[in-house]
């Protein structure tokens, strides 16, 4: 008797071994998933620009990784709310600084280190959170950094447009190979049938471009979390993000389909280091 509809992603077409160079961008899934990674050992660089959640943000942020050009004052936002801090419309309020000059200091810093992976990794994992996107004077932003909403215009990209977007971004870097995936986390702000729609504009954008080239893939993270775990005992307080729990089974798929089992022994034991790493002794 079975009382959960498996996922079982099938081997991917793209491999991440513990030699290869993996950038990882998009929702705040990323960074947990990206933290999995860090401690199985793998050389990784997760969103340095911090938490993206729109396709066009994404492909913004592999534009400035292309270019590499610094932030400047130009760049600089007072974030709204009084929280009396530096942020641009590019980052996470994690990167917020008390002046501007703190904040260059930080994003051109994260900029300079993740450029110079950028250019040498050979492996992308793009997760995509929504696709309702924030317009300030006419420019998509990542952030909307707690300024008043009527400061910004929004939309509903298209799946055509997603498409579009991707397609650029895997186009344009022939040299890397692709994983994408769509973040499990619902965006309930405007209730449960617009992240449902926003949701299957991700999978139709993706899903039309999947055949554009050799080395591009699907991971079905959404699938798991929200068909197969669909009891709330493997989510979080907020009843939204998925649980410890929930993340590690995700992981334990991914690394299934995505890296070759005779990396496994390997990641074993460097979780084993990581873990005894960060374990304080009481005395």
């Amino acid at each position: 008797m079975k009382f959960t509809t498996e996922i079982n992603p099938p081997e991917s077409s793209v491999q991440c071994t513990l030699d290869d160079s993996i950038m990882l961008l998009g929702s705040c899934f990323t960074t947990e998933m990206g933290k999995r990674m860090l401690e199985s050992g793998f050389r990784a660089c997760v969103n340095p620009f911090g938490t993206l959640y729109n396709p066009a943000s994404i492909a913004g942020a592999v534009s400035r990784l292309d270019s590499g050009s610094h932030f400047t004052e130009n760049d600089c936002v007072e974030m709204g709310a009084g929280a009396s801090l530096t942020c641009s419309f590019e980052h996470h309020t994690s990167f917020a600084r008390p002046t501007p000059e703190e904040f260059l200091a930080c994003a051109n810093g994260a900029l300079d280190e993740a450029r110079q992976f950028w250019d040498k990794c050979n492996r992308v994992i793009i997760t995509l959170g929504t696709a309702f996107v924030w317009s300030h004077n006419g420019k998509v932003v990542s952030n909307c950094l707690k300024r008043p909403a009527s400061e910004f215009e929004r939309k509903m990209l298209t799946p055509a447009v997603t498409a579009s977007l991707l397609e650029g971004i895997v186009i344009s870097h022939p040299e890397k190979q692709f994983i994408l995936t769509v973040s499990p986390i619902r965006h309930l702000g405007d209730g449960a049938h617009a992240n449902t729609l926003s949701k299957s504009v991700l999978h139709l954008g993706i899903e039309s471009m999947l055949h554009c080239r050799q080395g591009l893939a699907y991971f079905p993270s959404y699938e798991i979390l929200c068909d197969e775990l669909r009891d709330y005992r493997f989510y979080a307080s907020d009843l939204v993000h998925p649980s410890e729990m929930a993340v590690d089974y995700i992981w334990e798929k991914f690394r299934s389909s995505c890296v070759p089992q005779d990396q496994y022994s390997r990641i074993e034991q460097n979780r084993k280091n990581s873990r005894r790493a960060a374990h304080r002794p009481l005395h």
